[in-house]
């Protein structure tokens, strides 16, 4: 009896084939699968980077005040004999005291005006002369002792600003005795301390 056109042989072979088709298509899937598994997988995007946020402002450093300029106003009396516009002993000492112990104290020098004054005996003229003189008397003196010189202003006032009124008196020893404040020097020191 014949059975439909194929024989048991070729049935054999078909199934051989069909089964190596299906091994074949097995071991291609694997191996895909086998490939795709050593593939990295892509990697995501990186996120952008984080919005830097302004640092916040230091705190503020407290800064030591600025040393603000001194102005040392020194009147130095009775540093004249009348009529005259040389330093007495007394008056370098006082000067020394009163001006040049204020000058150690000053860091940065910035002026020294030096104001000479007279009293009100005599003329105008003569008085403003033996004002200035004082004046530079003390700004030589000052200098001597290591100010800058080039930072010394000299200015005479004459007799145009008296600190003491004595009556005239007949006694003419007693007024110069009373006027002697007036005889004076008025030194001002601006700079800043140490």
């Amino acid at each position: 009896m014949l059975k439909s056109g194929i024989g048991k042989d070729k049935k054999r072979r078909i199934s051989t084939n069909v089964k190596n088709a299906f091994f074949v298509a097995a071991l291609g899937s694997a191996a895909l699968l086998a490939a795709c598994a050593t593939q990295e997988a892509p990697k995501p995007e990186p996120a952008p980077p984080p919005r830097a946020e302004p640092a916040p402002a230091p705190a503020p450093v407290a800064k030591p005040e600025p040393k603000k300029p001194a102005i040392v106003n020194l009147a130095s009396t009775e540093l004249f004999e009348f009529n005259k516009a040389t330093l007495t002993t007394e008056a370098r000492a006082k000067l020394d005291s009163e001006v040049i112990a204020k000058l150690k104290d000053i860091g940065s020098l910035r002026y020294i005006i030096v104001n000479g004054h007279a009293d009100r005996l005599g003329s105008a003229q003569y008085n403003q002369k033996l004002s200035e003189k004082r004046a530079e008397a003390v700004r030589a003196y000052i200098a001597s002792k290591g100010a800058d010189s080039s930072k010394i202003e000299t200015l005479g006032f004459g007799k145009t600003l008296q600190i003491k009124s004595c009556p005239d008196q007949k006694d003419r020893k007693a007024l110069i005795e009373c006027l002697s404040p007036n005889r004076r020097v008025v030194v001002e020191i601006q700079g800043t301390p140490k």
